[in-house]
Parts: C-alpha cells; sequence; structure tokens
C-alpha cells in the first residue's frame, strides 16, 4: 500500500514528529488485531522495531503500563532501546480504533542494562474505516520518540521515515497472513 510520512520539529522534544499516513487492505478489526498494544499479540512477530512488549501494570482494561524493547537497528549503529510507557486504548462509535502512549516512569521498571532508554513523546496509531470499503483501513499514525543514547539527529532523521513506510509495508503483510 501507497504510505505517506511526513515531519515536522516537535514541540516535545529537540527532535521530530513523525505522521504516516496509509491505506490498509483489510479490515479496521484486522488491522487492530495486528496492532493494538497487547502482551503476546502478533506485533512482536511481524515489526521489525518491536523485539517485546510487556504489561508492566493494568490500571484498567484500556489503561496499562508497557515496556517495549526494540533489537539494534540502522546496521547496529542503533544499540537496543526500551520505552515504557502509559497506553490508552479506545473504540470510537463510528469504529475507529486508537492506542496512544507517551513515556512514564514506573517503579517495577527500572532502566536495564544493555538497552538504552528511550522516550516516546505522545503518539499513537488510528485504525479509521474506509466508508463504503469494509476491507480497507486508513491508518494514521503519529510518532515523536526520542531515541535516547547519542545518536547524532542525522542518523535519527535517516532511520525514522524508512522504519515508518517499513512498519506499514510489514503490517500489509502480517494482516493478509492473519487471514490466509
Amino acid at each position: 500500500s501507497e504510505v505517506s510520512v511526513s515531519w515536522r520539529p516537535s514541540a516535545e522534544f529537540a527532535g521530530n514528529a513523525y505522521r504516516g499516513e496509509g491505506i490498509v487492505p483489510a479490515s479496521p478489526r484486522d488491522v487492530w488485531e495486528c496492532i493494538k498494544p497487547v502482551a503476546g499479540g502478533p506485533r512482536t512477530k511481524w515489526d521489525q522495531n518491536v523485539k517485546d512488549f510487556e504489561v508492566v501494570e493494568a490500571i484498567s482494561d484500556t489503561v496499562s503500563v508497557c515496556r517495549t524493547t526494540t533489537p539494534s537497528a540502522f546496521m547496529r549503529i542503533i544499540s537496543p532501546r526500551e520505552f515504557v510507557d502509559v497506553v490508552l486504548m479506545k473504540q470510537y462509535e463510528d469504529g475507529t480504533m486508537l492506542s496512544a502512549a507517551t513515556n512514564v516512569e514506573h517503579p517495577l521498571c527500572p532502566p536495564q542494562p544493555n538497552f538504552v532508554r528511550g522516550f516516546n513523546y505522545p503518539c499513537g496509531c488510528f485504525c479509521i474505516p474506509v466508508p463504503g470499503e469494509p476491507d480497507r483501513t486508513q491508518l494514521l499514525s503519529f510518532f515523536q520518540t526520542d531515541l535516547g543514547g547519542y545518536l547524532p539527529q542525522t542518523v535519527v532523521d535517516s532511520f525514522f521515515p524508512a522504519s515508518i513506510a517499513g512498519f506499514y509495508s510489514n503490517l500489509t503483510k502480517a494482516v493478509k497472513a492473519l487471514r490466509a
């Protein structure tokens, strides 16, 4: 599927806020099944930027504190990272499903050795039904991530657009595999 990636300076930190938008050829329910932030979900299998995902504390059935780890990336220039976020999941009356997150500190999740602690500033994904096309979903995603460590901004700026495009491509493959 075609994906559009754009960015602008973040109002939250000294990096960029990225926006990805594309149409995924699957129902919103199937897309959501692949991207929803739950322990044991399929995302660790298809998303090359998610190595592990765990729920540190379930605050309610829609809000949780989660830890996500990532593998090294960009020819190992980027070391493995870990992120601790408070995550909200919501479904709207029109069928849109949302996952939104932002970084948080949690006593059960101190920084771990062998990982650089990164920080997600307010970010999220919207799975939006396409009117009259039940097997197509508009996926709108926002990322503003401080990868932490000592990476030059040029490395980060080179990594994110391709990473977001890869996210959409791999998600499309994962949804096809889910329906197979």
